[in-house]
């Protein structure tokens, strides 16, 4: 019998994904589990396995293709399968057997999608239904789907919902917008001059930046707060240990000292680890405090997440840097790698970047920015000294954080940072 492989649903929002390369041909042998392709998708470039065994009959979209949820990748000829079993066979959802057979497809990779940038509750989540549900004279909808729809200028009352009851949700207007500047662009883009202009597609990664960012800016009033803090002590201890660390193969930069201090203070100042749930009328305040570090990957920024930061120590902290680092140069950060983040730096003064506002990443609460460390005069015990200054930019969902919160949560992060020994008795 003839088995159609539909691209599964691998995480909740993510709707298409892009193929980066394939693993079988025409006519190949393939047992169930072994991988048929990698997919690029909005979070990931993960491998899409197969869900049975047999002989590849045919291979649907080439490398470079996009390839929408429910659309057929491969035809699998399963041997010795026939009459009712081949009925019973063909009828099966491969997304609903068990995780064993799905190879990590269903499991691992269901947390993908929209669900780390979207608020508690039903938002932003796609409930199955039998039929599109008919446009109404006033659409039902979330306010934050409703606010977004103002902000793009959109009728909501035009748009297709899929959420519970009929309700629109913001993964409903971002696919409104989305299918409009389509149109618009074909309908306005003319043929350029010859070499006048090149054009290069926008990759599955780049869509979630744009949608994500946008999301942010558009629902989120940011406030930014500018400090600095004099860290020639964290200076002192880095330059001491990092020989030690280099010879355990591990890079020892400033980065493990930040997110220690982040998170314990994080522990103290507890709105700036929340997020905003409108469906609720409630603030979601997290009691676990997972660092994400925005890293600048060959495709795209990405934000792989150091989990339970305030347990670990700087040595922990450190080894995890160098191999989500070394994972994300290759492209082979998982899904398991960047979920579940409940506050973000972003370390732009890495690659030279002094002052940024940075763009909080939805729905969180707050993002820090770290800029390059300066040498520059400062004053210690009413004496004009040579210092090291870290510029430091926070900014905060100012709906839940207010600017004294701010304020204190930031001068206990330079207390920190100024005194890096605190850090081993908090």
């Amino acid at each position: 019998m003839r088995y159609i492989f539909k691209f599964p649903d691998i995480g909740e929002g993510l709707d298409e994904g892009t193929i980066a390369e394939w693993y079988v041909e025409k006519g190949h042998k393939i047992e169930a589990g072994q991988p048929l392709v990698k997919m690029e998708t909005d979070k990931v470039v993960t491998d899409i396995p197969s869900p049975k065994s047999g002989t590849i009959a045919a291979i649907y979209g080439k490398v470079g293709e996009t390839i929408h949820v429910g659309n057929p990748l491969v035809e699998i000829e399963i041997e010795g399968v026939e009459g009712d079993a081949a009925i019973a066979e063909a009828a099966k959802d491969f997304t609903t057997e068990p995780v064993e057979e799905a190879a990590g497809v269903v499991g691992t990779l269901e947390v993908a999608g929209n669900a780390a940038f979207l608020p508690s509750g039903t938002e932003g989540f796609d409930q199955p239904t039998t039929q599109q549900t008919a446009v109404k004279s006033k659409a039902l909808a979330t306010p934050v789907a409703r606010a977004m729809a103002k902000e793009m200028n959109i009728d909501i009352n035009s748009v297709k919902a899929s959420g519970p009851g009929g309700r629109v949700t913001i993964n409903d207007v971002k696919r409104a917008a989305e299918s409009f500047n389509e149109t618009l662009t074909k309908k306005q883009v003319a043929q350029p001059m010859a070499d006048s202009v090149s054009f290069e597609p926008i990759t599955q990664i780049r869509k979630a930046i744009i949608r994500n960012m946008t999301i942010s800016k558009q629902s989120i009033p940011h406030m930014t707060v500018h400090d600095e803090v004099e860290v020639s002590e964290m200076v002192k201890i880095r330059d001491k240990y990092k020989q030690k660390f280099a010879e355990k193969q591990i890079k020892l930069s400033y980065l493990p000292f930040i997110i220690k201090a982040v998170a314990l203070s994080l522990k103290k100042y507890k709105y700036l680890n929340s997020q905003l749930d409108l469906e609720n009328d409630r603030i979601v305040v997290k009691n676990y405090f997972n660092i994400g570090i925005a890293v600048d990957a060959p495709d795209g920024l990405v934000v792989p997440v150091i989990t339970d930061a305030d347990k670990k120590s700087i040595t922990e902290i450190a080894e995890e840097l160098n191999i989500i680092s070394v994972k994300a140069r290759d492209r082979q950060l998982k899904l398991d790698d960047m979920k579940d983040g409940t506050f973000t730096i972003s370390n732009y003064g890495s690659i030279g970047g002094m002052h940024a506002n940075p763009v909080i990443n939805h729905p969180q609460a707050a993002i820090l920015g770290i800029g390059r460390l300066v040498k520059k005069p400062v004053i210690k015990n009413n004496e004009i000294v040579a210092g090291v200054v870290q510029p430091l930019s926070l900014a905060v969902d100012h709906r839940i954080v207010d600017g004294g919160e701010v304020t204190r949560f930031l001068n206990q992060l330079i207390d920190y940072l100024a005194d890096p020994v605190a850090l081993l008795f908090d």
